[in-house]
């Protein structure tokens, strides 16, 4: 079965926790902080092996997630840093992000890797809070939390060739014929359901990679019929053979269905309609094959006179030989790969590592929810999950960080008094405005 579309989702792992520790040796009083980082969480990291052809792997395996950093150690020990997750992935696989619809990444090399999920930074052990003003601080953090997100994969096929054309025009018959692949082959609309590989070898020492794409109908960019399942592969090829019915069975009129297909492939991705293609005039053993041709000739040359038209017939074999190595050298002039765009580079994209330090973004609002003030900030809900609230300095800082950024101020003005609910993500404090300079908030 191929399987060429897949949703998952993939979470980095977390960072481990920092610690708080001291140094408890004999004849070393006060012996100070020593308590470790947490380690870094594991990537999840996505690399292309060539191995694989299709996403058959995440029918049944769809969540990924990497292992957590271990907590920090006594004596200032670092925690170790969590193993990445390799996912494995086919050539020719794109990500897109299910929520936003973003491209993340478009892998098309092999062993080339792109991360799509990172690992949440370790949390800082109580040693990194030591001060002039307080050598012995009961601080630690809690490791970030890793990134999360749902994605979908889509393959599209790695081919030198495509072949297209309306459905029951002979393509599958022609890939079996010039290749060892053995499609299904029927009298029958919509035969070929998935796309079929099939290595030409002419034995030249020249060979490529054709493919006997799903059939297309009028309409197909718009997804009716096979749509996108079928056009997402023809943008990876590098030459499309269009095979036409020169038949004129069930009626109909090959210049015609060249021009809807030449259509359809424009309204999908106007650079397909600048993708080299060769005409495959099929079925030329049946009777009216050559009257048909002459007239298609005489109609594809004043719309597109440079365009090459090869009359075959995949039952008889006469001119297949002739087309290949048409093929072949068209193959030899152009590049190895279709260009693609570079999206590799979302690798660099900023992951949830977050500390407020100069430069970060500590911007806020607040709104009001009945009697509850609300503080809508990403970065503060980003502060507040890695504050161990068990340890009263902890609690003191974050006061202080938060008086820091103005959120008490804006909260005075807006009305809020001591004992006033506040609410920051999914915690609840109370408001304190008793004058310290140790705090602003109490847990509730």
């Amino acid at each position: 079965m191929f399987v060429d579309k897949a949703k998952i989702f993939v979470k980095g792992g977390d960072g481990g926790d920092g610690l708080v520790a001291f140094r408890r040796e004999l004849y070393v009083p006060e012996g100070g902080p020593a308590g470790g980082d947490g380690g870094d969480g594991g990537d999840v990291i996505f690399r292309v092996d060539e191995g694989l052809r299709t996403l058959m792997d995440f029918r049944y395996q769809k969540h990924f997630k990497a292992t957590r950093g271990e907590k920090g150690r006594n004596k200032t020990q670092h925690g170790a840093n969590a193993d990445d997750m390799i996912v494995r992935v086919p050539p020719g696989t794109i990500v897109v992000d299910d929520d936003t619809g973003e491209l993340i990444a478009d892998l098309t090399r092999h062993d080339q890797q792109v991360v799509i999920a990172r690992g949440g930074r370790g949390g800082r052990g109580n040693t990194r809070f030591k001060s002039p003003a307080n050598t012995a601080p009961a601080i630690a953090e809690n490791g970030e939390e890793g990134q999360e997100r749902w994605v979908t994969l889509e393959l599209k096929v790695m081919a030198d060739v495509g072949l297209v054309g309306f459905p029951s025009v002979g393509k599958s018959t022609l890939l079996s014929v010039v290749s060892g692949a053995q499609p299904k082959i029927g009298a029958y609309h919509f035969t070929t359901l998935t796309p079929n590989l099939g290595v030409v070898d002419l034995g030249d020492e020249r060979s490529f990679v054709m493919a006997d794409l799903p059939g297309l109908i009028e309409g197909a960019h718009t997804g009716i019929g096979l749509g996108h399942e079928f056009l997402r592969h023809v943008e990876r090829t590098r030459i499309i053979v269009h095979v036409v019915d020169m038949s004129g069975m069930e009626g109909r009129d090959p210049f015609d269905d060249w021009e809807k297909i030449n259509d359809e492939l424009k309204q999908y991705n106007v650079k397909l309609a600048d993708r080299p293609q060769i005409v495959a005039a099929n079925k030329m053993d049946m009777p009216e094959s050559e009257d048909n041709l002459t007239a298609f000739r005489e109609k594809v040359s004043e719309v597109k006179p440079d365009i090459l038209i090869m009359p075959i017939s995949s039952l008889t074999r006469q001119g297949v030989q002739e087309l290949l190595y048409k093929v072949a050298d068209l193959l030899d002039s152009l590049p190895e790969f279709v260009e693609v765009e570079d999206t590799a580079a979302k690798e660099a994209e900023e992951g949830i590592v977050y500390r407020f330090e100069p430069g970060n973004d500590t911007s806020f609002s607040i709104t009001r929810d009945n009697e509850a003030f609300v503080v809508h900030s990403e970065a503060i809900e980003k502060l507040m999950r890695r504050t161990q609230f068990g340890s009263h300095e902890a609690i003191v800082r974050f006061g202080r960080i938060l008086r820091g950024v103005g959120v008490d101020a804006e909260l005075r003005k807006r009305g809020a008094k001591d004992g006033s609910t506040i609410r920051i993500g999914k915690f609840e404090f109370e408001f304190f405005e008793g004058g310290s300079d140790d705090y602003i908030f109490e847990d509730a």
